[in-house]
């Protein structure tokens, strides 16, 4: 066994990358800057997929093109958690709260924020989206600023306990 000292040799490192976002992903992308959710629908079993992907992750089929599924900004929560820990890439005031949203005639859900009471979030609670101005729109899902109550009944646990 050597006794010379062991050197360190601290290089920063710097990666850029190009992303291609295929297109499934730029189908959705496009329709968001257009103000539009769009899913897609396995051609198997008919389950609406949202955001959109390129294949069934449960058949290993490709979606069909003619499978794009425009869905509401509506839906229901899921599951949620309140969010008391800051992060460095979140500037949210703490503490918030995240939701699985389950839109409206999707059956995967979308991680989302709510803007909400703490004490009155629930499962089951009906939500709809907020919209940045339609002027900043870009091809990102950051185009909604995060989801709100509706004045509706909660919806029934049957509709959505197989997405918790």
């Amino acid at each position: 066994m050597s006794e010379d000292p062991i050197e360190v040799f601290l290089q920063p490192i710097q990666l850029d990358y190009d992303y291609t976002a295929g297109v499934s992903a730029s189908r959705f992308l496009r329709a968001i800057e257009q103000g539009k959710l769009l899913g897609q629908r396995c051609p198997v079993d008919g389950r609406v997929y949202f955001p959109s992907r390129g294949s069934c992750p449960q058949h290993a089929v490709p979606f069909a093109d003619d499978g794009a599924v425009e869905l509401p900004d509506r839906g229901t929560i899921v599951t949620y958690s309140i969010v008391r820990v800051p992060s460095e890439n979140i500037p949210l005031e703490l503490p918030y709260i995240t939701v699985q949203v389950l839109l409206d005639g999707a059956d995967t859900v979308l991680m989302h924020v709510l803007d909400g009471d703490l004490d009155t979030v629930r499962m089951g609670l009906r939500v709809e989206a907020v919209w940045k101005p339609k002027e900043e729109w870009t091809t990102s899902l950051a185009n909604i600023l995060y989801f709100r109550p509706l004045d509706e009944p909660d919806a029934d646990y049957d509709s959505y306990k197989e997405h918790i």
